[in-house]
């Protein structure tokens, strides 16, 4: 039998950074095949556009990209069939990087790597988490979320269920490598701060890490062997389903990239809305304006000219601010 093929899966939370670390990956493969599955949550697909604009072709062989739902949803119909088609290519990968949506719960996929035809060709070497060190230091999440779920139980009257905090805590527990992200300009006081918070959340022995290069290849915790350590809220033997949150696809054309800059930041603001990202079109210029935003931190650059905008992905809680996306309705290219 041939040797398994080793399997990134990289998680986090919305705007963490995945991108960003599977790209520096990417560029530092010195000619390693690399096999990619990126999933996205929300009815257009955004990252894995962009993965493949910048891949070295000596380097990445296949980008498979899922756009109807999250992985821990559609395993069995997508992601089963996405993996088996990059075991079975002749020049199959020597390694394969798994993005994860930033609503995906990692320990299913981790459980469906037991699927049969899977199981003997690939081990899980690593599932890395993502922490958004500016958003944790926020407090985008709950200090003490073992405290609010203890008074939750406690009171039958009293509803303070959090997706968000439950999903930050889930991808912790799955996680055998934690990078903090973002860190640059970052108070010690509050890097040391979400260090603890995280430490709390992890299981022993897990290492935390932060830089821009960080080493995530090779760790070899064979993830698939022991699912059950990683279990978090969820059951696997449920049924998962977003209904905690919504998304939105629009496709808008824009006079300047000052003003798509601002609508864009108005909308990120508003605290039902958890992120924007996407290309959109400008009257003033040949080049699509590709956009990423989470709360306060808007990021555009601009794609090549003649370029396709591909619209604006817009994921939120459900139900999300209606008025708030008013203004992208009107903008809506015919």
């Amino acid at each position: 039998m041939s040797e398994r093929v080793p399997v990134t899966v990289v998680t986090g939370f919305l705007g963490a950074g995945k991108t960003t670390l599977i790209k520096g990956l990417i560029e530092q493969a010195k000619g390693m095949r690399i096999g990619l599955i990126v999933n996205e949550f929300g009815d257009l697909g955004f990252d894995g556009e962009m993965l493949a604009s910048c891949l070295d072709p000596d380097c990445a062989d296949d980008v498979v990209e899922l756009t109807n739902g999250c992985l821990c949803c559609t395993v069995a119909d997508d992601f089963v069939p996405a993996l088996e088609t990059l075991l079975e290519r002749a020049d199959r990968p020597e390694r394969i990087v798994i993005e994860t949506s930033g609503l995906a719960l990692p320990q299913p996929l981790i459980a469906a790597f037991a699927w049969p035809s899977v199981k003997p060709r690939v081990t899980v070497d690593a599932v890395v988490t993502l922490v958004d060190v500016p958003a944790v230091a926020a407090g985008r999440f709950a200090h003490d979320p073992a405290a609010v779920e203890a008074e939750r139980r406690a009171d039958d009257n009293l509803d303070h269920h959090s997706p968000l905090e439950e999903l930050f805590e889930d991808q912790l527990k799955a996680a055998d490598l934690v990078v903090l992200s973002k860190v640059d300009g970052v108070a010690a006081e509050d890097v040391a701060r979400v260090r603890a918070l995280v430490a709390a959340e992890i299981r022993e022995g897990v290492a935390m890490v932060s830089g821009a290069a960080p080493q995530v290849f090779g760790i070899g915790a064979a993830a698939e062997a022991d699912p059950a350590a990683r279990d978090g809220h969820h059951s696997h033997d449920v049924d998962h389903e977003h209904d905690d949150f919504d998304s939105r696809v629009l496709s808008a054309r824009f006079a300047s990239k000052a003003a798509a800059e601002a609508v864009i930041a108005a909308l990120a603001a508003d605290p039902t809305i958890l992120r924007v990202k996407g290309s959109v079109a400008l009257a003033d210029r040949p080049a699509p304006l590709f956009v990423q935003a989470v709360g306060p931190r808007v990021e555009t650059w601009f794609g090549r000219p003649g370029m396709v905008a591909t619209g604006l992905v817009v994921i939120g809680t459900s139900p999300m601010n209606e008025a708030v996306l008013a203004p992208l309705g009107e903008l809506k290219a015919a």
